[in-house]
């Protein structure tokens, strides 16, 4: 009887969660399937919008494990087992570290934003978060920058997309400013015609746009004369350091007078204050 007993109730348990247990292993098979379907997708369509390899990885690695975690709590309550605690302790720890990664998830979803909307690209040289350098990775988290003096400079991503971002490298021409000082006793018209000269003797220099040359201010001790031509953005600073050496060796050349900063001092009475002082140095030793 007891054989029989047992033989009838593992068919009442066989009869009443078979179909239950072959339909939760059916999820399982079908969600690892899609789950794995998805996470190729996502792979291609990051791939074709050119994202960066490393966030490629890590967000088709999360959805995938995310969906499988969905399709697993769905074969659990396919068994009549209680989901309601499951997904309760999963939010729970969810919030908590969500709460204690709140700094690296900003960065992360600024690394995002960053590598879909290109503010700039690998190679560019940038001014952010208070540092500059040009760019040489961007990562999940952080920003790899090397610096003209040869540093590596991490900066949160977060910390990039919350402050300016200056791109030196984003337009084709850029415009060099330089201040060239002369002495007021100078023909400030044959100033004009030699800086115009440096400029014309330069091939690198664009013809479109036109360089303005012009008068900046009337200093204290010099006429200040601005000099903006237009380069290309690669020849900026050769230009820069080519231009400042060739006004300097221009201006001896044709007599043009840099001057240094200097101020006129005028002392009046100064008998009248040499008296004063005497007297008053008398009273002091009489009192």
């Amino acid at each position: 009887m007891n054989y029989e007993h047992l033989v009838a109730k593992a068919q009442e348990l066989v009869t009443l969660y078979g179909f239950k247990i072959i339909a939760a292993l059916a999820i399982l098979f079908l969600g690892w399937i899609a789950s794995k379907l998805i996470r190729s997708i996502i792979r291609k369509l990051l791939t074709k919008m050119n994202v960066d390899s490393m966030l490629i990885s890590f967000s088709s690695s999360i959805t995938y494990v995310a969906f499988l975690a969905f399709f697993v709590i769905a074969a659990l309550g396919q068994l009549g087992i209680q989901t309601t605690s499951f997904i309760a302790v999963i939010g729970a720890a969810g919030l908590a570290v969500g709460m204690a990664l709140q700094g690296s998830l900003a960065n992360f979803a600024a690394g995002v934003l960053m590598i879909i909307f290109k503010p700039f690209r690998t190679g560019n040289y940038i001014e952010c978060a208070g540092t500059a350098g040009t760019v040489e990775e961007i990562g999940i988290f952080t920003m790899k920058l090397k610096s003209p003096d040869n540093r590596e400079i991490i900066v949160p991503n977060g910390k990039i997309l919350s402050d300016n971002i200056i791109n030196y490298s984003a337009k084709e021409m850029r415009r060099v400013d330089i201040v060239a000082r002369v002495s007021y006793k100078d023909d400030i018209d044959k100033v004009r015609k030699v800086l115009t000269k440096i400029l014309e003797s330069d091939n690198r220099i664009l013809k479109d746009p036109v360089p303005t040359i012009g008068v900046l201010k009337l200093g204290d001790s010099s006429v200040d004369f601005v000099v903006r031509p237009w380069v290309k953005t690669a020849d900026y600073w050769n230009v820069y350091f080519a231009l400042q050496e060739n006004i300097k060796k221009r201006f001896d050349a044709e007599g043009i007078t840099i001057p240094f900063p200097q101020q006129d001092l005028h002392i009046d009475n100064v008998c009248d204050n040499d008296q004063n002082r005497t007297k008053y140095l008398q009273e002091s030793d009489v009192k």
